[in-house]
């Protein structure tokens, strides 16, 4: 008994810390899924094709943004470990060393994105009803791309820096901007889905310019040079290769359902472009506690502290796993009416019931793998989060091509396909949970080394 009392104030501790970051960071998260879902049901009110364009113009981007997550991530866990030893100034400049990478980055993706944009649309299995809408999203939508990337840096440099507040008052303010412009330009005005298309440039334009009015005042008071390094560009760029192949990994798995829910139908990308989605939303939840991890898990092994971070992560995964249960409840209770925002044809929406009763069940284990993967990546694991992602990719592949093509439906077929989304989360709670069991990622200090 007296062991668990005076345990008790560290465990509240750490959820004084956790909460500090997570909830805040918890509505910056699901600003960006909420994104795509207001603009799914905007777009929802074109027909089918439309939104059918969407999905597959959306994975597109979305892969995009997810092999320069580095720039989030890999910020945060340099700026935090460099927080927690008392070197601010330090922290500071890997993070605007960041920012011009994003600038790079964004820069050469519209340059390579235009014109392979109709090459990366056929090979997702876009109909020729559907290919146009997604042409005319993707095009549009990539002209935000340095805006998009500014955006992430900046994110990592803050919350490295262990502050929530402005990623979330950016987020807000833009999910609010891109909603209103987004039904202005599709709804009233008639512009179609290059109406949403161009409310999301606009939207997240503001933020970046935000974001970098913001570092630009931290900076100038740290005495921090505004000037991009050639050093810390390239230091930058090799500390996110590693977080680069996990995400290249990460989205072969998310381009490959959507290609095969393509193939499946019409019907089917336009309910998995919804399923994927409200997953995303969810999962976007969660991590808020994963990135709490990323700030935590760094500033104490900056400052040395094993004890603290193997506390710290373990009451993170408690919290992942009630909030997974938690919305597992929630999607069971709104699964009758679920398909209603977003569609009127009643075949599209018993799909997004089907498949929702999967992306119910998964919620728990999705728990515990996004707070598991934002601790490792918080101790900037990175090259273990590379291989770990790579193994568990090649692990679904075969049950993404094969369970589909077993359906004797295409409800059944966009189940069976869910089914191996499935087998990919259960893949990746055993191979990180089995390192965050051992201690070769507990490295202590400023920087990895």
């Amino acid at each position: 008994m007296a062991t668990l009392l005076s345990a008790a104030p560290f465990r509240h501790r750490h959820d004084r810390e956790i909460f500090a970051l997570a909830v805040p960071t918890f509505f910056a998260l699901i600003a960006e899924p909420l994104f795509l879902l207001t603009d799914t049901a905007i777009v929802g009110s074109l027909g089918t094709q439309a939104i059918g364009g969407l999905g597959v113009a959306g994975q597109v981007l979305l892969t995009l943004a997810a092999v320069c997550i580095f720039l989030a991530y890999g910020t945060t866990a340099a700026v935090s470990r460099k927080f927690g030893a008392g070197d601010i100034p330090g922290g500071m400049r890997d993070g605007i060393d960041g920012l011009w990478l994003a600038v790079i980055l964004g820069v050469v993706a519209i340059g390579i994105g235009w014109p392979l944009g109709p090459w990366m649309i056929d090979l997702l299995g876009a109909s020729p009803e559907v290919a146009p809408y997604a042409l005319t999203y993707l095009r549009i939508s990539l002209l935000s791309t340095p805006f998009l990337l500014i955006i992430m840096a900046g994110t990592g440099v803050l919350r490295g820096l262990q502050d929530a507040r402005t990623p979330l008052v950016v987020a807000v303010a833009s999910y609010i901007g891109n909603a209103v412009l987004c039904a202005t330009f599709v709804l009233v005005l008639d512009w179609g889905i290059a109406g949403s298309a161009w409310s999301t440039v606009l939207a997240q334009g503001a933020g970046a310019f935000w974001y970098v009015a913001s570092i630009a005042r931290s900076a100038r008071r740290e005495g921090v040079s505004l000037a991009p390094s050639v050093a810390g560009l390239r230091a930058s760029a090799s500390a996110g290769f590693a977080l680069f192949l996990r995400s290249v990994s990460m989205r072969v798995v998310a381009l490959v359902t959507t290609a095969v829910a393509a193939r499946l139908g019409d019907e089917s990308i336009a309910a998995h472009q919804v399923s994927y989605n409200l997953w995303a939303l969810l999962v976007f939840a969660m991590d808020a506690i994963a990135i709490a991890g990323q700030s935590i898990v760094g500033r104490y092994l900056g400052a040395g502290d094993v004890r603290g971070t193997r506390a710290a992560t373990r009451r993170m995964v408690e919290w992942g796993v009630l909030a997974g249960l938690a919305f597992t409840v929630v999607v069971f209770l709104v699964l009758p009416w679920a398909h209603l925002p977003f569609t009127s044809d009643p075949k599209v929406a018993a799909l997004i019931t089907a498949s929702l009763v999967v992306v119910a069940l998964i919620q728990p284990l999705s728990g515990v793998t996004m707070v598991l993967d934002g601790v490792l990546m918080g101790a900037g694991d990175q090259r273990y989060l590379a291989w770990a992602s790579l193994w568990t990719m090649l692990v679904f592949l075969p049950f993404a091509l094969v369970l589909p093509s077993l359906a004797t439906s295409q409800t059944w077929g966009l189940v069976g396909l869910w089914g191996a989304f499935s087998v990919w989360i259960v893949a990746r709670a055993v191979t990180l949970g089995l390192r965050a069991r051992g201690t070769a990622w507990l490295v202590t200090g400023a920087t990895r080394g």
